[in-house]
Parts: C-alpha cells; structure tokens; sequence
C-alpha cells in the first residue's frame, strides 16, 4: 500500500468495497481516448483499424468476442417506417392507454384542458404544434404516476363553419334548422378527419369521449353559466357601437378581427366654422372667421358627427394661411407638421389652452343649419392628426363614451349591408360606405368649401377574421357582458396563474385592459340561441332564472335545435311563465340572436372539467388565444366563481414557413402535417412518419413563431436516426442479459460504471425539470449532450473491450451491462413523451420485463439515490483529467501503443486513483481502462532512471467533497512511453508477449471456451 495516511475520502472509498479489478481495455477496431474538455472522446489515432485478413490469427479469434446482437433494425424508411408506427400503435394499445392511466389508482391528477380547435378543415401543422405539445407533457404526467385529465373537444359553432356548409347556396330559402343541419354535417366531417390525424400522431386521450360545443349536455353547461352572469346583472341588452362585418352581416367580438396593417383609406383634412367662438376667448379683432380643423381616416362618418373635441390640458393655436388667409384653429404643436403638408406658411394669431375652447360651437361641414359642441375628451392624442378630433357617437367606441357623458344622440346612418340609410340624405342613401359612400362625402366637403386636404393613408384596420373584409363600427341592438365591472377580479385572478412565456401576462393584461364591453349577440342560425323572449308590443325582454333554467334543461334532453323545434308554449310553459310573473305566451316571440362562440368555448371550464374543483392544471394555446380563449374563459370564470379556469398558461407561437414567412396556399410555402408524415406519391417529400413531426414540436422553440420545411424535417429524421444507432448499440450489448439475475449490486460495480449511474440520475432530474416546465426543447438538449458527451464520446468508447473481450459472465463485463441496461431504460423513458412509437418499439426488443408489457404502463425513470456517492465523481473525472494531459502529449497518436506512468504525492488525488488501480503497475486495471493506455505505473513520484525520450507533462486537479469542506488542489506528473509489448491479435491492446501471442486475459477466456 502505498498511503501513508488514512483520509476522510480514502475512508468513504474503502467503505464502498474497494478492489482489485480486471478492466481496462479498449474498443475492439480502434483506439478512442478523451479530449481536453471533461468526458469528452477523441480518435487519437487509428492504430489497427483494418478488417482483419482471412486465416490470420486475428481472424482466428473473431468468434471468440462478443459483439452487439440485436434484432433491432438500424434505420426504417418508407413504408416499412409507417407500418411499423402503426404496428407498434395496435401492439402497445395506444387507443386504450387514456382509459387505462384513469382507472388505475393515483395520488395526484393532472387536469390539461383542451381549448378546442375549430371544426371547419383539415388538420394543419399549428395543430399538430398545439396537440403534440400538449401529448408530451401529458404522456410525462401519466409515466410519473399521475391521473390524467385531458379531454379532447371541438368548437362547432359559428360563421366559418356556417359560410363553408351552405358554400354557393348561401341562406336564400334555407331555414334556420335547414342551415343548421348543413353546418352540424359540415363540422362532424371535419372533426372526423381532424380527430384521425390527432390519432395518427399518437396523441393520448379516449377519442370515443370528446367534447363538443354543439352537444345538449354542453350546451346545458354553458346556459347555466350565462343564467349565473345575467343574474349578477353582467349580461345585458344596449344599443350601443360594436365592430359590424358587412360581409357577414353580424356583429363581432374584438378576437374575432384581424388587424391589416396595409389597408389603404382616403384621410381627409377638413373645417367646421365656428358659429360660437367659445366665451373664454378674449373676442379679439381677426378672430371672427376661425374654422377648426380636424383629420379622419373614415370622412364617411362625417354625416354622423355630433361634436369636436379636443385634450383640455393641450395647447391650441389660430394659425393664419399665407396662400389664402384661412383661419385654422389646431393643436400647437402639429402645426409645423401641418404647415409642411399643406406647402405654405402658417402664421400664429393666438395661442391658448385646450381648457379655454370650452363652449365653442361649430357648423356641420354637409349637414346645413346643424351645430355642434366643442368638448373635452381623454381620448385625444397628438401622435397624428391636428389635436381636434371629430366624434361621431354611432361609429367608434370613444366617441360612444363622450356621447354617453355628454347626452349627445347617437345616430346610426348605416345599414347591416355597411350601405347608408335615408338618414344620411338622398345624395348618400344606399351608398356603400367604404367606397362610393366615401367618395360622395369627400365631394361634399369639397363642395362646400370644407375640403383642406386629402391624403392616402396606409395604416392597421381591422378585417372580419373570416371573410377578410372591412368591418366598420356601427351601433346595434345587442346583448353584452360589462367586463369593465370584471377587469379587478380578472387581474387579481391572473396574479396566482403562472405564465409561461411570463412575457405574455403583459399581452393578457393589455388586452383585457382593451375590453370595456363584450358583444356576445350574433344575427346568425348555427349557434347556441340565447334564451330570451320579446314582448311583441314593447320589444321589452323576458330572461330570468327560470326560463333559462327551462331552456337549459331542455337543450340538454334535445339539443339546441328544439328552440326552432318546439311551439313557443313548450319553451315558456305555463309555470315559468308563473314564476315570471310575466303575461300569456301569446304575448312573446323567441328571440334570433345566437351566442358568441367565444362564449361558447369560453364556458368549457363549466362543462368538461370535473365538478369537484372546475380548475385546470394548464391550459395550453397559440398566442392568439390571449386575446380569445384564454380571455373569455378567464372572464366567464371570475364571473361565475370569482377564480381563474387554469392554474398555469402555456403560450406557444405560430408555425411558419422555413424563411419565416406565415403559410398561404397563395405563396405555395403551406406544409400539410398529413404530407410530412406520409411523403407524397410523387417522392418530392419522403415519408418522415409522425415521431419527426413529434421531434420538430419537441425540439422548436415554441415560445416564438416555429418554422418548419424540409431543413428543420431532415434534421428531427437525423437526430431520431442518431439517437436509433446509440440505442441500438446498447440494445446489441444487451443481447441474452437479465438484469433482475444477471445484475451486479452498485457497490460491486466498476468505478466508471458507477460514475455513468450517477450521471443517470442527475440527467434523469435535469429531464424532469426540463418536461415540468413545458420545455421539451431542453430535454432534447440535454438528451443530445447526453448521448454524444456522456456515452458516445466517453462511455461506450471506454469500456467497448470490456464489452467485447471479457469473460461472458465475468463480473466486469456484467458490472457494464448492469449501467447499459439502466442508462437504456432511462435513455428510453427520458424520449418516451417526444417520442414514443420509438420508445416502445425499445422496450419490444428491451430485456427484463414482460414482452406483454408496455413502456407507458411501466412508468417514469428510475433513478437511485444510492448512485450518489461522495468522492465518486472526482475519482473518476480526476482519471480524467489526467487522461487529457495523456493525450494531449501524443497528438494523432494511438494510445493503446503508450505506457503512462501518473506521479501523485500521497494526498487525496493519489488516494482516489488507488481506488481505480491498487497495484503500482497494472495492463487491466479500472485506471488502464479509463487511460486506454497498455499500462499503468501508479507511484508517489518519477523514477529517477527515466529513458531520456519520456513525454514528460504537469498538471493539477481541484478536488471539491462533502461541500466544500474538504477541498485539495493536487498536482500530479506524467511520463509517457512508447510500450514494448505487442499487440494482442484478439482485443487488439498491446498487452501481449510477442506477435500474434494471445494477451494473458484473452488467453484465460479462450481457454474456458470464451
């Protein structure tokens, strides 16, 4: 022994049963050694690499040794790839493992709510980022032992789906059941494709019990969630502005627009004369004509003004035109930029504070004899425009406000056709007001001298989400919920939910600010009716308790088709009525507005979660859901239960084209999920099968747009292929071992074997962390440096001759075998919810289990707390070390031709090494191996009779146990040499007496038989 004192580390070492070992060796064909970074491999130098020669004694031995043997195919492509996807579909029951994971026992659940896509095509590659996300995190869940909740649903409602249904025939003729049962055929085709693919991907769930918005049952749900906010007097009827879609003639909610940011409108500048000049202007001479100046992106809505108004904390100025002497009266500090528009010189007459035009009165520009107030408003900016700002009360939302705080009318001059009424004036009445209607106002104005300017202006307009037309803002008669009384108790709601990204909360916050009211009244047929009543004389509406629980109870035992179905008796029978103290049925009519589909998804909290607490684990959508989905489930729910639906939100991107650009049939750049997975018949897209298109959700950032095409498709297939071979090769080394005989107990296992369970186990922590937080992309990079760091390029590197030359049943060969079959179930199990075709089709060809069971059914990785040893680590990444100052003192050089001789003082570094080779010289010690070097030499200091052409090298290793408390800074030396012996024909170390001798190890194995 050569210690000479007995250490804290030298203590923990011998307590875990320190030894002499056989080890060592190398890969059969080649020498691999390690770089200079920690673990890492490199080819040093081919040495012998070459096949060997038929009859030579290399040849000889070839069956003697043990190499990989497995079943497993090395690559799948093409037909044989997807009939094995499918095999392994049908053989480890992916159709029945949802009902399995929810009937067996678990101590906790996890509840994803699934927002429902919409039922109105096929299935793209945004759902297949959404559903997959969502299957990896589930499959994780359910692998660790928890019950999962995750039902899958579809939103069936609503105007696409209706335009698409009725397709050329539009509603001429149709009723309102005859266009319903058009639109119910439409979706249910369209939820049967959709719902293929979604299985075809392999995503979890019991297909055959789905939610869908056009269900009695769920209809019923959503009812009694409207009763509950009608009753807190959240829901009600006004007559006020709301986006209008001419082209689908019915109102719209704020998520149901698109915003074009090149929509080109003819901006006009234009005068209204002050026919009052307001009191608290000094009536100076020269003021007397001043005309005040406004600019409007919609000069249509100019017959509907009602006032002009103006920032009462601003500064405004009468400037003087020096081409035509026009008093204009404008915001001071836009008059520069005005002055350049107009291409003259404007001259200031009088300067004054906004405060200050209160009381002014104007002349209408089109409308003679009419007058209107100057007044304050908040709403007034001075990013564009003169500061002025004309308001029309029956088209735009602020200038709603002002009328509402002013008593001012609102006046609607627009029809559902987005044409003017005869209230606008025989020169405009039936004039379309986004074309010819703005063109006849304009001349009006032109006409009557009240023309300064026009200009086109290209700026964001909002576009009906489905027809891709105009909207305008025109008042109607409709239902709302008062979000503004909600606001409070939504944000205070969204401080306990986590966000992720937490960049995306601000966008959340932002947009409910944006909601003061939420239309929810649609004038279309293939919806949920919202239950009300008109009196036929007074138009007054009958809604209650009591007739929306009657109308709930019979859309759950009918559907909702019975509000057309039934007589109006059935619907207000004689006891409601009663109990509404309201008059004979005959006095009512049923109400035509259908619900918001908003509403109708936002409710699914209250009809699909369990009632025991209605509260989601997650829910997990597209970015565009922060101002739909998440929004209106949110608002729904803190009205209802004063709480959140969702615990957590995950907010994911787009997917877009390879350059970034969003998909369009247009631009040909559209990647069809169906395509990526099947390849098409012409060969110009292979087929990838559905785990690349797993692997490309897995591996993208989903936080930002995700691009997919054929580069980011070739490199999930090459990865998925690199990943199959490092399988593969564990697999091949487990070929006839039986780890619940054959394993050895971790205290009797080589160091390094050792050393690679305890990187298991902190690889299998990094991976759950990674999975819990929605973030497959870092499992799949700490996957990859696992494999290629820690397997490739160190482990299977090190101990391939071990492997392979050993005694079958030998204790180090087996020692080996007990990490690989750990390392490949964790491997396995670790890529089981990204990829799991790949992982059970392992787990087919994987030993020690039941071949009748499956992965999904065996659960999650299963690391030991006994894989972490102290001293472990730095024993085995000390050997490292010292390895990369061996190797970087032979660049290009085969190892295996080298003797080394490691010099330590006494002191832990040396105490360490001796655990891996207790001999002073050793050719099969735990250290040759981890040195891949022919021998050995293990001493306190050089010889002094060194042979003069020693590579001498220097360097030192920190040494860092039990936190801290035990820190040493040990410096070793090396001396290496060319080694005398010569190369052993069987596992090609140079360990052997002589030419084409067998080495002392490998003559002991073929000797007994090996």
């Amino acid at each position: 022994m050569l210690l000479t004192r007995v250490s804290p580390v030298y203590q923990t070492l011998a307590r875990w049963g320190r030894r002499s070992q056989p080890g060592g060796g190398l890969f059969l064909s080649r020498a691999v050694g390690c770089s200079s970074s920690r673990r890492h491999g490199v080819s040093p130098g081919e040495g012998s690499a070459q096949p060997a020669e038929p009859g030579s004694a290399q040849a000889m031995y070839r069956d003697t040794v043990l190499l990989p043997r497995t079943e497993f195919p090395m690559k799948l492509t093409g037909q044989k790839l997807l009939d094995r996807e499918l095999q392994i579909q049908q053989e480890c029951g992916f159709a029945e493992l949802y009902s399995w994971q929810r009937e067996r026992k678990a101590k906790k659940e996890f509840c994803l709510h699934d927002g429902p896509p919409y039922a109105n095509g096929d299935a793209h590659v945004g759902h297949a980022l959404n559903k997959i996300l969502k299957d990896i995190r589930n499959r994780f869940e359910m692998l660790r032992g928890r019950q999962v909740h995750y039902i899958p649903g579809w939103d069936c409602h609503g105007l696409p789906i209706e335009l698409k249904a009725l397709g050329e025939l539009g509603t001429s003729g149709l009723s309102p059941l005859e266009i319903r049962q058009k639109a119910r055929e439409f979706a249910e085709r369209a939820i049967a494709r959709q719902k293929a693919a979604f299985q075809r991907w392999g995503v979890m769930a019991d297909w055959e019990q789905c939610y869908y918005t056009f269900d009695g049952a769920y209809e019923a749900a959503q009812l009694k969630v409207f009763q509950e906010m009608h009753g807190k007097g959240l829901v009600y009827q006004d007559y006020k502005p709301v986006f209008w879609s001419p082209s689908s003639r019915t109102a719209l909610a704020e998520a149901e627009l698109e915003y074009n940011s090149e929509h080109v409108s003819r901006a006009v500048y234009a005068t209204f004369p002050l026919a009052t000049l307001p009191p608290k202007i000094p009536s100076e001479e020269g003021l007397e004509n001043v005309s005040v100046l406004v600019w409007t992106t919609q000069p249509w809505t100019i017959p509907a003004n009602q006032a002009v108004c103006y920032m009462p904390n601003a500064q405004y100025s009468v400037v003087k035109r020096a081409d035509s002497s026009q008093l204009l009266l404008l915001a001071t500090e836009r008059t520069a930029s005005l002055a350049a528009l107009l291409g003259t010189e404007l001259q200031t007459v009088g300067t004054f504070t906004g405060s200050q035009l209160e009381g002014g009165i104007c002349k209408h520009p089109t409308i003679p004899d009419k007058q209107v107030p100057m007044l304050p408003a908040s709403h007034v900016t001075m990013g564009k425009g003169t500061g002025l700002v004309h308001t029309a009360p029956a088209h735009g939302m602020d200038d709603y406000s002002v009328a509402s705080q002013f008593k001012l009318p609102v006046e609607c001059m627009v029809d559902e056709d987005g044409r003017f009424t005869e209230l606008a004036g025989p020169k405009l009445q039936n004039l379309s007001v986004m074309t010819e209607g703005t063109d006849t106002v304009i001349s009006m104005l032109n006409e009557s001298g009240a023309l300064v300017l026009e200009e086109q202006c290209v700026h964001s307009y909002p576009y009906d989400w489905r027809t891709k037309q105009p909207v305008v803002i025109r008042p109607s008669k409709q239902w709302f919920i008062n979000t503004a009384s909600l606001k409070d108790k939504a944000k205070e709601a969204l401080q306990k939910v986590r966000v992720l990204p937490e960049s995306a909360r601000g966008s959340l916050l932002t947009m409910l600010d944006r909601r003061t009211y939420w239309c929810i009244s649609r004038q279309r047929s293939w919806g949920v009716p919202i239950p009300v009543f008109y009196h036929k004389e007074s138009g007054e509406p009958l809604i209650n308790k009591y007739t929306v629980s009657h109308i709930a109870k019979l859309f759950k035992e009918k559907g909702s088709d019975c509000w057309w179905e039934l007589p109006i008796e059935a619907l207000l029978p004689p006891e409601v009525l009663k109990k509404s103290k309201a008059g004979p049925v005959s006095d009512y009519v049923r109400g035509d507005d259908v619900l918001d589909i908003w509403f109708d998804s936002g409710a699914s909290w209250a009809a699909v979660l369990e009632e025991s607490d209605p509260r989601a684990d997650a829910y997990v959508e597209g970015k565009d859901q922060l101002g739909g989905w998440f929004q209106s489930s949110l608002l729904t729910s803190v009205a209802v239960r004063n709480k959140a639906p969702y615990k957590s939100l995950m907010v994911h991107g787009f997917a877009v084209s390879e350059k970034g650009e969003k998909m369009s049939k247009s631009l040909g750049n559209v990647v069809d999920p169906d395509e990526v997975i099947n390849g098409k018949e012409d060969g110009s897209v292979p087929a990838y099968g559905a785990d690349v298109l797993r692997w490309w959700v897995a591996e993208s950032n989903v936080f930002s747009e995700v691009q997919i095409g054929p580069s980011a498709l070739n490199s999930a297939r090459d990865s998925i292929s690199k990943l199959r071979n490092s399988l593969r090769f564990l697999l091949g080394n487990l070929q006839g071992f039986d780890q619940r005989t054959q394993a050895v107990d971790p205290q009797q296992m080589y160091y390094i074997d050792q050393y690679m369970l305890h990187l298991l186990r902190e690889y299998s922590m990094k991976i759950t962390d990674a999975y819990s937080e929605f973030d497959a992309g870092r499992v799949i990079r700490i996957l990859q440096a696992f494999i290629s760091r820690d397997l490739s390029s160190f482990y299977f590197s090190t101990i391939k001759d071990r492997l392979y030359c050993s005694p079958e049943d030998s204790l180090g060969r087996r020692s080996c075998q007990t990490a690989l079959e750990e390392i490949l179930d964790g491997v396995t199990r670790s890529v089981a919810p990204i990829l799991p075709h790949l992982a059970e089709e392992v787990y087919l060809h994987a030993p020690g289990h039941n071949k009748a069971e499956t992965l999904f059914r065996s659960g999650w990785i299963k690391s030991s707390s006994v894989w972490r040893r102290p001293g472990l680590e730095e024993a085995v990444e000390g050997a490292c070390a010292i390895r990369d100052s061996f190797l970087s003192s032979i660049p290009g050089k085969n190892a295996t031709q080298y003797d080394l001789t490691i010099a330590i003082e006494p002191g832990l570094l040396f105490e360490l090494m001796e655990s891996l080779q207790e001999e002073p010289t050793s050719t099969d010690s735990q250290l040759v191996e981890l040195m891949m070097a022919a021998r050995v030499n293990l001493t306190s200091k050089l010889p002094r009779d060194l042979h003069p052409d020693a590579l001498l090298s220097h360097g030192t290793f920190l040494i860092n146990l039990e936190g801290g408390v035990i820190r040493e800074d040990s410096p070793y030396s090396i001396a290496v040499m060319p080694t005398s012996a010569a190369r052993c024909p069987r596992c090609r170390r140079y360990t052997s007496e002589s030419t084409d001798c067998l080495c002392p190890r490998c003559q002991t194995v073929v000797s007994h038989g090996g």
